[in-house]
């Protein structure tokens, strides 16, 4: 058994920026102003984001914040569901890699996102791609973790709960498109294939990854990164 684990915003999907906008949004509804300056989104997790963000803004005891600031995060994705809906998409060739993939009984594929459980499953299912995905074997940004990393070992567990079949690390593998997605399979001991779709990085920031892949239109290239 193969345990494959997608990374979502610019991997699976492009949001046209309103998962960063939530981010502003959720902020201004629990402090009552618009948050300054910018912090790293690439790569990182929900929790490092607004944990960053929150610091960033000055905000007294920043990690007592999180519970809520990471709630009001899902409530302002959602109202900006209609408009992922229709000026955002699916990466080329997205859709007909998790076909190909959700196709073969000798592999189970979900998500390993920084996104809470509830965006994840929003921004997929906004281009109909949750239904090739087992969603409840993930690892996500809401899950308890220091590092990325640490959410392979949420999906295996998962996995094993739900199949039965203790996936190894060797036999897992993420996909993403940022440094930081190659990193968090290394640290775990799985493959890592990128995908230089993302806003950030191109082929040559991913070199370190098992694979790198252009974009995902090419199946049969997918499936050949992944050892499917």
């Amino acid at each position: 058994m193969r345990l494959v684990l997608w990374d979502v915003d610019g991997t699976l999907v492009d949001t046209a920026g309103y998962g960063r906008h939530a981010f502003d949004d959720a902020f201004e509804e629990l402090f009552g102003r618009r948050p300054e300056g910018q912090v790293p989104f690439a790569g990182r997790t929900d929790h490092q984001i607004a944990l960053a963000i929150l610091e960033r803004n000055g905000v007294d005891g920043a990690e007592s914040h999180l519970p809520r600031m990471l709630e009001a995060l899902a409530g302002t994705l959602v109202a900006k569901e209609r408009l992922i809906r229709a000026e955002g998409r699916a990466m080329p060739g997205a859709l007909e890699a998790l076909e190909a993939l959700a196709a073969r009984d000798d592999v189970v594929q979900s998500l390993l996102t920084g996104n809470v459980e509830a965006n994840a499953v929003l921004k997929v299912a906004a281009f109909d791609l949750e239904r090739l995905l087992e969603l409840d074997v993930g690892g996500y940004g809401s899950d308890p973790h220091v590092q990325r990393s640490d959410l392979v070992a949420v999906a295996r567990r998962r996995v094993a709960e739900k199949h039965g079949v203790d996936v190894a690390p060797e036999s897992t593998v993420l996909i993403g498109d940022t440094p930081l997605d190659v990193q968090a399979a290394r640290e775990a001991g799985a493959r890592s294939v990128a995908v230089a779709t993302g806003p950030h990085h191109d082929s040559e920031d991913l070199t370190d990854a098992d694979a790198v892949l252009a974009d995902l239109r090419d199946t049969a290239a997918v499936l050949a990164a992944v050892g499917a």
